[in-house]
């Protein structure tokens, strides 16, 4: 990248780690503005169980791609993307520095490596025959075939998740081409700093249960029940987020309640997993700093000598 290209920030890490109180603090000393990459944040009416930064961060700091569709829409990840190169095109255009901020590596992969997205629209009958299988079978009986005509995808996406193993699928069908072959790389414009956050295991596994249990006492079961009691089903993608589905099954299947929370911790912790899992495979520069360490004075400082002096500044990892 050149000195005269935009500069980016990038914060990413695990779920619960620090991320949205350390961007909302760099954003006051940088002049800067929030994009975020999460991709439950996105839904509208899902508060608690997404642990949106709060009304108070958000009057901190202007915060961007949070709130943008209901519940019941299926955002795509190229609507992500498109979505997210307007909002870093208008933060910069403005002067003020885009910090993309957030846990969901495909969605800051797709922004930072500059991916090719398929845009291929959404076939609901083909989406329905999938889940029936799904339903039929089990989430791995549907990996299988799309190892079996997409073995590069098929080792990139996790069995479980099998939102986009339909995805992935309904792409070769529909274009006759595996969605791995469609997926190029173009690298966006940008200068890009990333900044890592992490936590040891055993302590941010307590960190994440405690904010389960904060979720609760915070109203998250009735939030739960409102969604489901407006329509929206348990099975919409948006419905599908940590959390959302163990109190789903608490309030349709009759799980106790303290059951349906481990759940959602056990839940939230293999996610850890697979973010971390994640990250290591998309790490294109990542400086790794440990949030109990961090002095975000000094952060602050540095960064603003990178956006001041550019690729020459050197940023030390934490």
């Amino acid at each position: 990248m050149t000195g005269d290209a935009a500069p980016l920030i990038l914060i990413l890490g695990a779920t619960g780690v620090g991320k949205s109180s350390l961007a909302v603090e760099l954003a006051q000393r940088l002049n800067a503005e929030i994009v975020g990459a999460d991709s439950r944040q996105v839904y509208r009416c899902l508060d608690i169980g997404t642990a949106k930064p709060t009304a108070r961060q958000q009057a901190q700091a202007a915060h961007h791609l949070i709130d943008i569709v209901p519940p019941d829409y299926s955002l795509s990840l190229a609507e992500y993307q498109d979505a997210a190169y307007r909002a870093i095109e208008d933060i910069s255009g403005r002067g003020r520095l885009p910090l993309l901020v957030g846990g969901s590596g495909q969605y800051i992969s797709a922004v930072e490596e500059g991916w090719s997205i398929p845009r291929v629209p959404p076939d609901r009958a083909l989406r329905a025959e999938l889940e029936a299988y799904l339903q039929r079978h089990s989430a791995a009986a549907l990996h299988e075939r799309l190892r079996q005509v997409d073995p590069v995808a098929a080792a990139r996406i996790h069995p479980n998740n099998t939102r986009r193993v339909i995805r992935a699928l309904e792409v070769q069908r529909l274009t006759g081409r595996p969605i791995s072959e469609l997926q190029k790389k173009k690298p966006p414009p940008y200068r890009i700093l990333r900044l890592g956050l992490r936590q040891e295991r055993s302590r941010l596994y307590p960190r994440v249960d405690q904010r389960v249990e904060d979720m609760i006492t915070a109203g998250f079961v009735d939030e739960v029940r409102r969604l489901l009691d407006s329509g929206y089903h348990r099975r919409l993608p948006a419905m599908s987020s940590l959390g959302y589905r163990e109190i789903a099954a608490h309030l349709l299947d009759g799980l106790p309640l303290a059951a349906a929370i481990q759940r959602a911790k056990f839940s939230t912790h293999d996610f850890i997993r697979r973010q971390d899992v994640w990250f290591r495979g998309h790490d294109n520069g990542i400086l790794w700093h440990t949030i109990d360490d961090l002095n975000i004075d000094d952060l602050a400082q540095s960064l603003a000598g990178w956006l001041a002096d550019g690729a020459n500044h050197a940023i030390g990892n934490g």
